[in-house]
């Protein structure tokens, strides 16, 4: 599925809401090897010391903002977006992705320029590094070709294309219907000459769907659309359907990158039409010792407007 936004924005001209114009692009991704790669935020202990007049005024601040986002509620927005579905996340995500918010994405991860903005074209860069990092950690592993993948959220096939190319026997879901569609008809385009390699069979399916069991199974920017006790749940159904590595991306939550949202979501737009849930590092490992697995690789994506954790983890006896 897709990895929203939830920072800020962008204008009608394209610009995001910022001070001054950024420049979308940075390095390209780097390969993750079997070592932690992971982009350290500062602990306390390296943060300055602040005066009396300074914390004061930083106090006066956060409760301005506080203030703000009470007078902003997005709760109250989220809840009329589940009345107008009649439904909760999952039927508010299934139709945003099936309309307006298809659109948009198909947009994002592809590949043209004309008529992307800045934000969006950082939120595709972002994903790309994701798709890159995640297929390096599986490839790190040994050979794919011939190993059953299940990519849960497919959205328009940006990850499951690269992986049958490279000789797996993909099976991809997606809630939307649109999605499916759309990553059906890049796969024909895209492996056309193509005739040593299986075609991924598309599904539309949500997570709780699904069923089998697979080789690996990954499960790339879509447990953002999942508050943490489902997150929880969707995290061990996952692991239940794969029988040797689990690849998960999500977005990190931070006490710097929650404040990020929530100043977001003062500024709602018409394309940020689905919830955004942060979930913490150690409750997603959490999640996995509870079903008997643990992390052995670990990532960190970030570019202005995009920012993701990515794990790979394995059964607990698995060496």
């Amino acid at each position: 599925m897709a990895f929203t936004g939830v920072l800020f924005p962008a204008t009608a001209t394209g610009a995001p809401h910022r001070h001054r114009h950024l420049d979308p692009f940075s390095p390209k991704p780097r390969r993750l090897s079997s070592t932690t790669r992971t982009l350290a935020l500062p602990s306390s202990a390296d943060l300055p010391v602040l005066d009396a007049p300074v914390a004061l005024a930083a106090a006066s601040s956060v409760a301005a903002l506080a203030a703000a986002l009470s007078l902003s509620d997005p709760e109250r927005r989220r809840r009329q977006q589940a009345e107008d579905v009649g439904g909760g996340d999952k039927e508010v995500v299934r139709d945003y992705f099936n309309n307006t918010g298809f659109e948009r994405w198909k947009k994002i991860y592809g590949e043209a320029t004309e008529g992307v903005n800045s934000v969006q074209l950082d939120i595709r860069l972002g994903h790309a590094q994701t798709v890159e990092n995640a297929l390096s950690m599986l490839r790190d592993g040994g050979p794919i070709a011939g190993l059953s993948v299940c990519d849960a959220g497919c959205g328009t096939g940006s990850f499951s294309i690269p992986l049958a190319s490279d000789g797996a026997l993909v099976t991809a879901s997606d809630i939307s219907a649109a999605m499916v569609a759309e990553a059906e008809r890049q796969a024909r385009e895209t492996l056309a000459d193509r005739p040593d390699i299986q075609m991924p069979k598309f599904e539309v399916k949500d997570l709780e769907s699904l069923d089998g069991k697979f080789d690996i199974v990954v499960c790339l920017d879509v447990l953002i659309h999942y508050p943490q006790g489902k997150a929880e749940a969707m995290i061990a159904h996952l692991a239940s359907l794969a029988e040797s590595r689990l690849v998960l991306s999500f977005a990190p939550k931070t006490l710097y990158y929650d404040l990020l949202k929530r100043v977001g979501e003062l500024f709602p737009g018409p394309s940020k039409a689905t919830r955004a849930y942060l979930h913490a590092e150690r409750d997603v490992e959490q999640a996995l010792e509870k079903v008997g697995w643990r992390v052995r690789k670990r990532g960190f994506i970030r570019t202005r407007f995009y920012f993701a954790k990515l794990v790979e983890a394995v059964p607990v006896g698995l060496a």
